[in-house]
């Protein structure tokens, strides 16, 4: 009934703004930016002025959604394709496939920002794992021409099937990795057009700013900057140019990897919360990605093409500063090579659980080699169980959420493993898969649209980290610190928590099927943009699953301006006290999540009154 009800308000959302769109000839042409990690509240005219002209003089989504668990290729796949994760299946970035990855490293728990690992999970569930149409392939199916340039793996998201080593019948892809073993072919004619503007054929790399330094050495100080000039001259001095030289309409994505990578690797905070992320180098990395739209503005505007092209901005996440404490941690207590004393190590969870649940733990990216001593997992990962061939329980590290998979769905095991998760204090917040039952302390993967008709398995338990507000100055999803799971430092940068910090992400418009001046009260979220991008670009595509975002009527010229409400939805109560709360925005059917956890211990989701979203 649900699936119903939601397909049937996304229907008639698109009936509303089928006036908007029918004053148009001809489909606009449409650029997709995203400034991967851009908190909303970090935008300002001196900060980002070509982000905050967008926003000011175009529509500002003041009350913008990321989805959780808020991480790049888990958002990328409902901006590419209009659905929730329960329909894509890419649960996070990094994800249990049941089957051993060769190009992720022989690792059944694959790193899934790499183009060679998607096209091998393609194969392994029947040539699509998002199970859904993106709107670059539908745009390439009708004949616009289509590109995806930016970080890897997100930008070869958007369009990933159909034999890409046939470069003239795919998008073109630009990331990371083209001219490598491992990138997308370029077409005869993208190689002559990109020797003719005096570009190289391979990206170059990051140079310093890829260094993330270590527990004793601080990472980079400089922003992505050689990186992404070559991206946005690629976009600017060749695919553009070629879009318009063919005469029909296009939809160009471009994926800053700035601020995210900076932001993560950053050295300007080393094992401190302050300043965290908001230091020099981060503030840098959002001048860049700014200076890349700016860029693109301006060649659309010398190119005669700006007055037909609409603009949509929006980032993946926010983002937050790592905290690596914990009072009640078994494995902060040990003494490892590469850990300060006293701070969590890789792979916390699974070490804490291996212990609470007495089963040997193993690492799947090492070979499953068991892991004893003071040694942590390599990559956090961790397979529990008598045979690591046959784990009875998987667990995926992220960051700021991680994903337990239980293969055998053992019930009294999921009981037990709950049971331990809600005694450590660094938990804020567990949603169970709804298959297994209901567990006081937690809520159920459907509350927050986590289960649908995903390709790749779905998670058994997602762990949500504690969050909370460092004394930063700012507003405090601008002061977001997280517990993290991550290779990274504390006082170096993360995201994936229920934190309003992670879900607060930037989102702006400019064009002309989007109102001026216009100010969006209304709850929207990532998945809304892949639905509004479709419907501007007159997509249609088949739908498998039914958790899809709506059009963003109310920025659109004609379109009907919906009433929006709010809810908090409450688990049970753990024998222990915890509860598992849910801040809750409607529109219609559609369900927006600001934050989540155990009230003091997620950032928006304070023990006394609620705060709205973003403040």
């Amino acid at each position: 009934m649900r699936r119903s009800l939601v397909l049937l308000s996304a229907g008639l959302t698109v009936l509303s703004t089928g006036l908007a769109f029918a004053q148009n000839n001809t489909p606009r042409n449409l650029i997709l930016f995203i400034p991967d990690g851009l908190r909303a509240l970090k935008v300002t005219p001196e900060t980002a002025p070509a982000m905050a002209e967008v926003r000011d003089k175009g529509v500002n989504f003041k009350n913008s959604h990321s989805l959780f668990p808020t991480f790049t290729m888990a958002n990328g796949s409902a901006i590419s394709t209009g659905h929730y994760l329960g329909d894509t299946g890419v649960f996070s970035n990094t994800i249990w496939t049941n089957y051993t990855s060769v190009p992720a490293g022989d690792t059944v728990v694959p790193f899934i920002e790499n183009d060679a690992v998607l096209g091998d999970i393609d194969e392994h569930f029947k040539g699509d794992y998002l199970n859904e149409e993106t709107i670059l392939k539908m745009a390439r199916d009708k004949g616009l021409s289509t590109a995806a340039i930016g970080k890897v793996g997100p930008t070869y998201q958007f369009d990933h099937t159909d034999h890409p080593e046939k470069p003239g019948k795919h998008s073109i892809v630009i990331d990371d990795s083209t001219g490598g073993k491992n990138g997308v072919a370029l077409s005869d004619e993208m190689k002559e057009a990109l020797t003719k503007a005096g570009l190289a054929l391979a990206t170059p790399g990051r140079g310093d700013n890829g260094k993330a330094g270590d527990a004793k050495t601080p990472g980079t100080t400089v922003a992505n900057v050689a990186q992404q000039a070559y991206l946005a001259d690629v976009a600017t001095k060749v695919v553009l140019p070629m879009f318009k030289a063919r005469n029909k309409p296009f939809v160009l994505v471009f994926w800053s990897r700035d601020p995210d990578g900076t932001q993560h690797n950053q050295g300007d905070s080393l094992n401190q919360i302050m300043p965290g992320i908001n230091g020099p180098s981060t503030m840098a990395s959002i001048k860049n990605a700014d200076n890349n739209l700016a860029q693109i503005r301006k060649a659309l505007d010398e190119l005669g093409l700006a007055a037909n092209t609409n603009i949509m901005i929006q980032a993946d996440h926010g983002f937050s500063t790592i905290s690596k404490e914990s009072k009640t941690s078994p494995s902060a207590k040990v003494s490892y090579d590469d850990t300060p004393k006293d701070f969590l190590p890789m792979g916390f969870l699974a070490l804490d659980l291996a212990k609470a649940l007495d089963l040997p733990l193993f690492d799947p990216n090492d070979k499953n080699a068991a892991v004893i001593g003071n040694a942590h997992p390599k990559a956090g990962n961790g397979v529990l169980g008598k045979d690591p061939a046959k784990p009875d329980l998987v667990i995926a590290t992220n960051g700021g959420s991680d994903l337990i998979y239980l293969p055998n769905r053992d019930k009294k095991l999921a009981a037990k493993t709950v049971k331990a998760l809600l005694e450590q204090d660094y938990i804020s917040g567990l949603f169970v898969d709804d298959s297994l039952g209901r567990f006081p302390g937690t809520l159920p993967l459907s509350s927050i649209n986590l289960r649908g008709k995903s390709a790749t398995p779905t998670p058994a338990i997602v762990v949500n980290f504690r969050s909370y507000a460092s004394e930063c100055g700012e507003a405090p999803t601008n002061c977001s610190v997280q517990v993290a799971d991550t290779v990274l430092r504390q006082g170096q940068g993360m995201h994936g928590s229920f934190s309003r910090g992670d879900t607060f992400n930037f989102m702006a418009a400019i064009g002309p099927d989007f109102k001026a001046g216009f100010v969006d009260e209304l709850p929207v979220s990532n998945a809304d943009v892949g639905m509004t991008a479709a419907q501007l670009m007159g997509l249609r595509g088949a739908q498998n699953g039914g958790l899809v975002g709506r059009v963003m009527s109310e920025a659109l010229p004609n379109g009907i301006v919906p009433k929006a409400f709010r809810t908090v939805e409450k688990s049970k109560m753990s024998e222990n006290g915890l509860q598992t709360v849910l801040n809750v925005q409607r529109v219609g059917t559609q369900r927006y999540f600001d934050a989540a956890g155990f009230p003091g211990r997620t950032l928006g989701l304070e023990t006394g009154k609620q705060k709205t979203a973003g403040k």
